[in-house]
């Protein structure tokens, strides 16, 4: 079985070979060949272009006529191949009157030549731009030539496995000392290898010779082999040690690289396989050791540097991969975690000096990013942009998890690393377009790793929460890990501002990155990592107001720099009223956090107003809606409802104060969204407001609860009232119609919603129990808990049916919802009035109750009746006789039944007697109005 596993693993080795046979030559071949057609092709039409026009300028009289022997030739030129597959000029000429190219003097050919070639680079610069290295057309080009040369490939794999055979052979027949197979098989190796090189020299390797193809045969048979031969003297027979079978696979890789210098592309890659696998055949089970990294650093290098110089773009991504894969299994291996972020640092740069061989970054661009975008006017980034591009993902998804998920101090390394490599690619590789968008990825992973350190309670995160004031020891100091943290963050701040001063197409988004990473990393830290309970609220906020600070200098250095231009102000300013607005979240009371954040809106709509800064309005919105959150949820309503009332007042009147002195400040501007914002939100707030004094006011002695009938409408109106002035204002038009019609629809959901519980769940006619506080109707007669629950939110819908305009067939809705809500009100009034305070079902019905509901049914109809008459509506008419048949229907089915003697004689004459007038009225009406 070892034998078996030995040979498999000879044969992996001796696969290369045949992807060396498949492109020896032909890359080179390939893309001299492509050249000289485009050239070619460049050639045909820069003379049928130019030809007519030179020869003109050269004949300003008449055109001389031909030689014979230029005739001639001009004739056979004409004639051949090539000339007919020139393009149709679109007119014919006579031949005498035909110039062939070999009739232009030297200074005309001269300069068809300069244009042939100028025409022929910029062909290959757009195909060296081309963004895949492995393309079809490669892939197609390499199947064509396997089917015209497989005798090649066939020889030497079976070249090599001749090497790799005769190891196994003489291990199994015993015919020869172990020392010595392996002794032949190296020299039969090297004879492999001898041979080709002379081959090469002495009748060369290019296509358009008799032994084409066959010096790289035999050089990288003889490689395959020497790789056997080492690897049976340490796996098969034991003869040397880990040591020194490392050092004969290293040597081995250096000699295929450099004869991949001299032979191809492949050969360098058969190198550096060969180089990386070396570690992992002879380590024998035993652990990885820390300079693995430094001999994979090396494995790069050397590949990145060989086709510095040779230009085969894929052995440097060959080498990457190896780099990254080697280090990674050096990882698992133990091979330490510090080595490792060294590693993914080293290479991510590697790959951006090596391949340009210039230690100063000079990548012409666009980036990858933009071309990604669309903004490069379809230009792909070089191949270099492309090389350090990957290698920048590629550490940055490594230090990202080794932050992620190593111990702290691994963690803290990582998160250094992430802040290094942001800043090599902000300041040391500034004057490279190419690399523009490279410090975003670092950067974004600086500040992923704080989200997901918490989302995934990796080590660092947990060491860290765990230190609170209460649960530490008292002479314990506090973990500077936030502080360290935050330095970081600053410093990408700073780095990205610096590089933001400098000229570009990318300035302001630079701007934008420097007043971002450190207040994102504040905030992060503050809502993920609460710092406030590991090192003091006074301590954490002083961080905050330290990079508030930061960022105010920064907006003042660009209110300097940038003359008219106000936008990188504007971002700098909206960060420091952020970062001050959660200092004062850390430190301040409920009332202070309140008026703290309303006085931030003023502030940036007065920025606004005497900067025109129109991102001051994104900070309203959002500033607005905090305030919102702060007065409804928390502290929110319940606290206005139990705090003393000057704090309530100065809360709830300073923050519509301050929203009523934003709106003026922005009035003249054009400042549609957040205008609206403010609008809705002084409503809203005033609206909350009122409620809160009313039940304030009412809960004095009562036994208030925010679920009474009453309260639960109180907590509605708000709603209902922003629904109506949303309507209204969406009515007027503008680009907000949407918005405005959006809000409307949340709001009157939850004022339904709030209605349709005071009126069913909460009714007082439903409660059964007469100590039931809650169910109690509260204060005087008629201006009772009642007329807050059911009649202001009914007159309310009445009055916006009558007047409000722009409501459509929302009309007939609120007069019915409004109706409903009034007659209620009406009704238990009613009952109240006979009842007392307490009018749950169970009290049962009186006469008396059941006579005042049939009279001021009555009333309603006449009053609906002279309503009609008055406006002459003939629905409203029909209304009214609806609401009297209804009265006569109960009189008859109820009434009746508990009348007797004089008072049923009285009642029914008085029923009578009304009906009589009204029926009267009716008809008046009807012939009035001819219907």
């Amino acid at each position: 079985m070892d034998g078996i596993l030995v040979l498999a693993i000879l044969i992996a080795l001796a696969v290369p070979v045949l992807i060396i046979v498949l492109l020896v030559g032909q890359s080179d071949l390939k893309s001299r060949v492509g050249r000289l057609e485009r050239a070619l092709r460049e050639t045909r039409a820069v003379i049928a272009a130019g030809v007519p026009v030179a020869a003109a300028a050269l004949q300003p009289a008449a055109t001389p006529a031909l030689s014979p022997d230029k005739a001639s030739l001009a004739a056979k030129t004409a004639a051949s191949p090539v000339n007919r597959g020139m393009p149709d000029q679109g007119t014919a000429q006579p031949p005498s009157q035909t110039v062939s190219p070999f009739d232009l003097d030297k200074s005309e050919t001269a300069d068809l030549a300069a244009r042939a070639q100028a025409a022929a680079a910029a062909t290959a610069r757009n195909d060296q731009n081309r963004p895949l290295v492995i393309r079809p057309d490669r892939i197609g080009a390499l199947i064509a030539w396997l089917a015209a040369n497989w005798v090649y490939a066939v020889s030497a794999l079976s070249l090599a496995l001749a090497g790799v055979f005769f190891v196994q052979y003489g291990m199994e027949k015993g015919l020869l000392p172990p020392g010595l197979r392996v002794i032949f098989a190296l020299l039969f190796g090297a004879c492999l290898i001898g041979g080709g090189e002379w081959l090469r020299r002495k009748s060369g390797d290019g296509a358009d010779k008799t032994t084409a193809y066959l010096p790289s045969v035999f050089a990288g048979a003889g490689i395959v082999t020497l790789f056997a031969a080492v690897l049976a003297a340490r796996q098969l027979y034991g003869l040397i040690g880990p040591q020194m079978a490392f050092v004969g696979h290293v040597a081995t890789a250096l000699l295929a690289i450099g004869l991949g210098w001299i032979y191809g592309p492949l050969l360098v890659a058969v190198g550096l396989l060969g180089a990386a696998l070396a570690p992992f055949i002879v380590a024998g089970g035993s652990d990885a050791e820390p300079w693995l990294y430094g001999y994979f650093a090396l494995i790069t290098a050397v590949g990145l540097a060989v086709d510095a110089v040779r230009r085969w773009a894929w052995v440097s991504v060959l080498a990457l991969v190896l780099g990254y894969g080697g280090s990674w299994l050096a990882l698992v291996g133990g091979a330490g975690d510090a080595g490792a972020i060294v590693l993914l640092v080293a290479m991510a740069l590697m790959a951006v000096i090596l391949p340009q061989l210039s230690v100063v970054p000079r990548h012409t661009g666009p980036a990858t990013t933009m071309a990604l975008l669309g903004q490069s006017n379809g230009v792909w980034p070089i191949f270099p942009v492309r090389l350090a591009a990957g290698a920048a993902v590629a550490s940055t998804l490594g230090l990202v998890s080794q932050a992620t998920w190593a111990n702290p101090a691994v963690a803290m390394l990582a998160l250094a690393a992430l802040t290094l490599l942001a800043l090599a690619y902000l300041i040391w590789a500034d004057r490279a377009q190419g690399l523009d968008d490279l410090a975003l990825l670092p950067a974004v992973g600086f500040l992923t790793t704080l989200v997901w350190q918490s989302w995934g309670y990796a080590p660092l995160w947990r060491s860290y929460t765990v230190q609170t004031v209460v649960g530490r020891a008292a002479e314990a100091p506090a973990p500077l890990t936030v502080t360290w943290l935050l330095a970081m963050a600053v410093v990408i701040s700073a780095a990205a501002a610096l590089r933001s001063n400098r000229a570009g197409p990318l300035r302001t988004a630079y701007g934008l990155g420097a007043v971002l990473a450190a207040p994102l990393a504040v905030a992060i830290l503050e809502l993920l990592w609460q710092p406030a309970l590991v090192i003091g609220p006074y301590l954490w906020a002083l961080h905050a107001m330290a990079t508030a600070a930061g960022m105010v200098a920064l907006a003042l250095h660009y209110a300097r720099a940038d003359g008219e231009d106000h936008r990188r102000f504007a971002y700098a300013t909206l960060s420091a009223l952020s970062l001050i607005g959660l200092s004062l979240f850390v430190l301040s009371t409920s009332v202070g956090l309140t008026l703290a954040l309303g006085l931030l809106v003023v502030v940036a709509a007065g920025l606004d107003r005497r900067f025109r800064l129109p991102e001051m309005g994104y900070f309203i919105q959002i500033a607005t809606a905090v305030l919102g959150y702060r007065l409804l949820a928390d502290p929110g309503v319940f606290w206005a409802l139990e705090a003393p009332l000057g704090q309530v007042i100065l809360a709830f009147g300073g923050v519509i104060a301050a929203l009523i002195a934003a709106y003026w400040l922005i009035r003249p501007l054009d400042r549609l969204l957040p205008k609206g914002v403010l609008e809705s939100a002084i409503v809203g707030f005033a609206a909350i407001f009122a409620n809160v004094l009313i039940s304030r006011w009412l809960d004095i002695g009562s036994g208030y609860n925010i679920e009474s009938h009453w309260g639960v409408t109180l907590n509605a109106m708000p709603w209902l009232v922003l629904m109506l002035m949303q309507i209204y204002r969406a009515h007027l038009g503008g680009p907000l119609v949407r918005l405005r019609q959006a809000i409307a629809v949340v709001a009157a959901v939850i004022a339904a919603a709030g209605l349709a519980v005071a009126v069913v769940p909460q009714n007082p006619l439903f409660t059964y129990d007469a100590t039931d506080v809650e169910g109690l109707v509260q204060g005087p007669y008629i201006i009772d808990s009642l007329l807050l629950a059911y009649g202001v939110p009914g007159v309310i819908l009445l009055l916006a049916a009558w007047k409000m305009p722009g409501l459509g067939r929302l009309r007939y809705g609120f007069i019915a919802a409004g109706a409903v809500l009034a007659a209620l009100y009406a009704g238990l009034e009613i009952r109240r009035f006979w009842h007392g305070d307490w009018i749950g079902e169970l009290a049962g019905v009186k006469q008396g109750e059941l006579y005042t509901y049939t009279l001021a049914l009555m009333l309603l109809g006449a009053v609906l009746l002279y309503q009609a008459i008055a406006a002459k509506s003939v629905l409203l008419r029909r209304i009214a006789m609806g609401v009297i048949a209804v009265t006569v229907a109960k009189v008859f089915l109820l009434d009746a039944s508990g009348l007797t003697g004089l008072t049923r004689v009285i009642s029914f004459a008085g029923l009578g007697l009304s009906l009589a007038g009204l029926a009267w009225l009716n008809r008046w009406a009807g012939q009035v109005s001819g219907k």
